[in-house]
């Protein structure tokens, strides 16, 4: 009884506070739905927490940018750019400077972004989690006395990815050196999934939404799969078991078969990135329609406030399990073309 009324204290704060932050934001300007949610989706110097009467509150990033007109580098803030550089909003708010002849280009920007700073605090709680379990394997013997609690939650997840998906997809012979790296892949993918959910700081960012980090887990797996190939996988590929006029004169079948050493990696990058985008996005825009309906009345308001916070309830507990399934699955797919790079030859 008392966590409905709870419930229903919270859901009456959201009703009657949400019909004066629509009206306040909709005597500055119109609600324009797209662009609020690509500028939440988008990477940006700046972490912003919240805005109070026309007023912004936020964590100022540190910008690093070398200067192509002078080869200087400048060490600033969002709020103190150097003379001649500013925020190209056709770049999606990324710093140009102008040059001396007139135009704009991209200066070497080594800048600490939203992004940059949310794969830290990711990188410090795998490092807490993980180095609190290990005290406990070491101040414990493993064989007498099983792990409970939050130990024995984190060795089942291990022992699940490792055995039944790295081991099985691998194969016993060649598993131990790949499952370092896909274990780290999947509880990093899975933590900036998990964080990117909390709407406000430290969380929020749209890290495996950003198709530059996908790129980068991608570009990992393709190289662990073609560097560590063995002479069956690449005799696979460049001469294939099919009949030769596949293969000669012309090479139709090799050249299918490089393309697919390049589409593989692709596919993992797209499918990471449109899932965890996609998701943010609905989730945003619902949160619009909120603010949406208060602007176009009370009634409009009550309606689309009630249709709006169940579908994102909704949204919010698919994307618990959609954060999960796509690092189980980047995995799997990861673990999947390394098995195949590791063929062994069959008379």
């Amino acid at each position: 009884m008392k966590h409905l009324k709870s419930i229903y204290l919270l859901v009456v704060l959201m009703f009657t506070a949400l019909p004066t932050l629509a009206n306040e934001h909709a005597e500055g300007e119109e609600l324009n739905i797209p662009e609020i949610v690509l500028e939440h989706l988008a990477d940006a110097y700046e972490w912003h927490i919240a805005t109070y009467e026309g007023n912004h509150l936020s964590i100022p990033l540190p910008i690093i940018i070398r200067s192509g007109n002078t080869g200087e580098w400048h060490f600033c803030t969002a709020h103190s750019l150097p003379e001649g550089f500013f925020f190209n909003p056709e770049a999606h708010g990324k710093i140009y400077e102008k040059m001396a002849d007139g135009t704009s280009e991209r200066p070497l920007d080594l800048s600490i972004t939203k992004s940059v700073l949310q794969i830290w605090i990711v990188v410090g709680v795998l490092i807490i989690v993980f180095l609190s379990c290990a005290r406990w394997y070491k101040s414990h013997d493993a064989k007498k006395e099983a792990p409970k609690g939050f130990v024995g939650a984190m060795e089942m997840i291990v022992m699940m990815i490792h055995d039944d998906l790295i081991k099985s997809s691998i194969g016993e012979k060649h598993y131990k050196p790949y499952a370092p790296y896909l274990l780290t892949v999947f509880f990093f993918i899975l933590t900036c999934n998990l964080i990117g959910l909390i709407p406000v700081f430290p969380g929020g960012a749209n890290v495996t939404g950003n198709i530059n980090i996908t790129f980068f887990l991608a570009l990992c797996t393709m190289l662990a799969i073609n560097i560590f190939g063995n002479k069956e996988y690449w005799k696979e590929i460049l001469w294939p078991e099919v009949p030769m006029f596949l293969k000669a004169p012309i090479p139709i079948m090799p050249v299918i078969e490089l393309f697919g050493v390049f589409t593989k990696p692709f596919a993992l990058m797209i499918r990471l990135f449109a899932n965890m985008m996609a998701g943010h996005a609905v989730i945003l825009s619902f949160t619009c329609v909120i603010f949406l309906g208060w602007s176009m009345g009370v009634g409009y308001g009550l309606g689309l406030n009630s249709f709006s916070i169940l579908m994102l309830l909704f949204m919010n507990a698919l994307e618990l399990l959609v954060a999960f399934v796509q690092a189980y699955v980047f995995t799997m797919l990861s673990a999947v073309f390394i098995g195949l790079a590791h063929k062994e030859h069959h008379g």
